[in-house]
């Protein structure tokens, strides 16, 4: 009888420690494992434990909310099984060996406040998919092989307060909507092959502090009515085809460097930290 017990006390811990999250939720985590190579992560998944013990995973009140697994020699493709997760909060996947197109299944991921997939080798356009992501604030795609247009989907993401698409292949113009990005503190598109004239709504975002529009095919003249980005401190946009050199300028209080955006005639290259 006591046997007995035992057998049911230790059926009912086990159930109980993978009923902390769903079974969707931890069928998901598996594929993503799968599809990424797990086995030769730097740190890999004991899969007979609890999900809550498995490396880089956060969960809160029986639901996974945070993916964190950068620096973990992760490769392969990215399944369309992690837009199942849908109480993720944060995901960070850089520095890593990730490949292929993004997942259109992270339109599902409607909790997400930040989506760092930088320093992989993702390709193919970035999904307007992202667009409907409403509650992101930090979107950080950079370096990779991006290639196309920024959506201008995204610029419907008005939480958005980090938008890094760096050193990528990217093409076309700034949106002119980006302006109704009113919380944007930093925004770069360095190292692309973007082009058109820098847009003069861009003047509008009043919490922009880094723009960083370096190594493109910008062409035109830097708006005056930038001289209003009163907490703008960090401003790149040199190896372009503007009309005029501009400085550029990093760690400058906004003052001086406005100062010095309206009167630069010369390339001062600060752009390689």
């Amino acid at each position: 009888m006591k046997t007995l017990k035992f057998v049911v006390l230790c059926f009912f811990t086990t159930a109980y420690s993978f009923a902390s999250i769903s079974s969707t939720e931890r069928e998901a985590l598996i594929a993503v494992y799968d599809a990424t190579n797990g086995t030769n992560w730097n740190t890999s998944w004991d899969l007979n434990t609890t999900v809550d013990k498995w490396y880089g995973v956060k969960v809160e009140a029986g639901k996974v909310v945070e993916i964190n697994l950068q620096f973990n020699n992760l490769s392969g493709k990215l399944p369309q099984e992690i837009g199942n997760l849908t109480n993720l909060r944060k995901i960070n996947l850089g520095f890593n060996k990730l490949s292929g197109e993004l997942p259109s299944s992270l339109r599902n991921l409607k909790e997400l406040t930040a989506l760092e997939l930088f320093m992989n080798r993702f390709e193919g356009q970035i999904p307007s998919e992202l667009g409907e992501l409403k509650k992101l604030e930090s979107l950080q795609l950079y370096s990779n092989k991006f290639t196309g247009e920024i959506p201008n989907s995204l610029m419907r993401l008005t939480n958005l307060k980090v938008l890094l698409l760096g050193s990528n292949f990217l093409t076309g113009p700034i949106p002119a909507e980006i302006g109704a990005l009113s919380n944007l503190q930093k925004f770069s598109v360095m190292d692309n092959q973007m082009y058109g004239e820098i847009p003069s709504e861009m003047a509008s975002l009043t919490e922009l502090e880094e723009l960083l529009l370096s190594t493109n095919q910008f062409t035109g003249d830097i708006p005056k009515e930038f001289l209003n980005l009163e907490k703008l401190n960090t401003f790149m946009v040199s190896d372009n085809n503007l009309n005029y050199e501009y400085i550029s300028i990093s760690g400058k209080n906004p003052p001086a460097l406005m100062m010095e955006i309206e009167n630069s005639t010369a390339v001062m290259d600060l752009e390689k930290e």
